[in-house]
């Protein structure tokens, strides 16, 4: 169901619409997510919008920084923190270019950001994307 906004969602606001998206996820899906942290912030830090070279920090609606479950290793030390950073700005600007419905603009980059966590390529996801 489409929420209406009178004014622009904040973090928060946008933290929660997350956590919402993120329980319609099947079950199956959500325990293979496990520990994994949702972060939202306004844009990406500039050493990730380096790193991606992104010619604008709009360009860049989400992100999974961590060790995908492929590659998660049980004798690892010190694992690291898995993160999937959902970037608020540029969210609010593609909603507001498309039209799209917020809540589903924001299920879909988070089902894609878990879909890196789970070790799949953005051509991977691009392919399912294309048969279902």
């Amino acid at each position: 169901m489409a929420q209406p906004f009178t004014t622009p969602p904040s973090l928060d606001d946008l933290a929660a619409i997350a956590e919402q998206a993120l329980a319609t996820i099947p079950q199956e899906l959500r325990e293979q997510v496990g520990n994994v942290v949702l972060r939202v912030d306004d844009f990406p830090d500039e050493e990730v919008e380096r790193d991606m070279e992104l010619e604008s920090p709009f360009d860049l609606l989400g992100l999974y920084r961590g060790v995908d479950l492929l590659h998660k290793s049980v004798s690892d030390p010190r694992p690291a923190v898995d993160m999937i950073f959902l970037y608020r700005r540029p969210l609010l600007d593609y909603w507001c270019e498309t039209g799209e419905d917020l809540i589903a603009v924001v299920r879909n980059v988070l089902i894609h950001e878990i879909g890196h966590h789970f070790g799949l390529s953005d051509d991977d996801m691009d392919r399912l994307e294309n048969d279902a």
